[in-house]
């Protein structure tokens, strides 16, 4: 496993690719949170409007980088054949897939901790001129809100390589990733019953995912902030466990 690890690590840190994106995940997630901090409106209905969710609106942007790098750790092997390679070097199939999720989880986390923790403290300098009191992180659901954040797009990242693994084909996971993150929530709007409207936010890793940034009018979530992730949590799995075994059972 150790070697699979630096072979893995020396792949990714040598491809361009790879590093520009992890850039993209930190600055277009800050950006788009800090511009969404700086529209909010002043002091009137303070109490109505989730500050720490605001700020980390550009998570909802990031996702999709994380998703494109997550979808490349193991497409671009497919693209180019060099799969075979690889897995000649690593015969245990298994211990392919762990190593890249491993590497793979680790970039992530480290991106998405300094672009959530960018966000906010971009959202303490913004909104007081807003007229708002600045979250802290030392608040319970402040600090529930970041830690669910680096989660979510850590299990984005996975979902993606777990896809990646059963299809085989970059364009393809790509585009089934970005539906179930960007298109899904679309059709969930247009369901014209409630009931049923409510329980497809339960089970969408977007829709209930991100409920973990949620730290006002907790009641009025269709899905509890721990168990949204935990929603999440099962997609990737799922996907990863897909992905695992069809990549024992098939041919590279």
């Amino acid at each position: 496993m150790r070697w699979a690890l630096r072979a893995e690590w020396t792949k990714l840190r040598t491809t361009p690719g790879p590093i520009w994106l992890l850039s993209a995940i930190v600055v277009l997630t800050v950006f788009v949170g800090t511009a969404a901090a700086a529209t909010l409106p002043g002091s009137p209905g303070e109490g109505n409007v989730d500050r720490v969710k605001v700020s980390l609106t550009g998570v909802q942007l990031g996702q999709a980088i994380v998703a494109i790098l997550a979808v490349l750790v193991i497409g671009t092997e497919y693209s180019t054949g060099m799969i075979a390679t690889t897995l000649t070097a690593v015969p245990r199939r298994t211990t392919v897939l762990a190593a890249k999720a491993t590497v793979l989880t680790g970039v992530v986390t480290a991106a998405a901790t300094i672009a959530v923790l960018g966000s906010l403290l971009a959202g303490r300098l913004v909104q007081p001129g807003h007229g708002y009191r600045p979250p802290s992180l030392a608040d319970g659901p402040v600090l529930r809100a970041a830690v669910g954040s680096v989660c979510y797009l850590t299990l984005i990242a996975l979902l993606g390589l777990g896809v990646t693994t059963a299809v085989r084909d970059s364009a393809s996971a790509i585009g089934i990733v970005l539906g179930l993150l960007y298109v899904y929530p679309i059709i969930i709007q247009v369901v014209s019953d409630p009931h049923l409207q409510r329980r497809l936010q339960q089970i969408g890793p977007m829709s209930a995912g991100l409920a973990v940034q949620t730290t006002t009018h907790l009641s009025s979530l269709p899905i509890s902030p721990w168990r949204g992730l935990g929603v999440l949590a099962a997609w990737a799995a799922t996907a990863l466990l897909t992905g695992g075994v069809l990549l024992q059972r098939r041919d590279a």
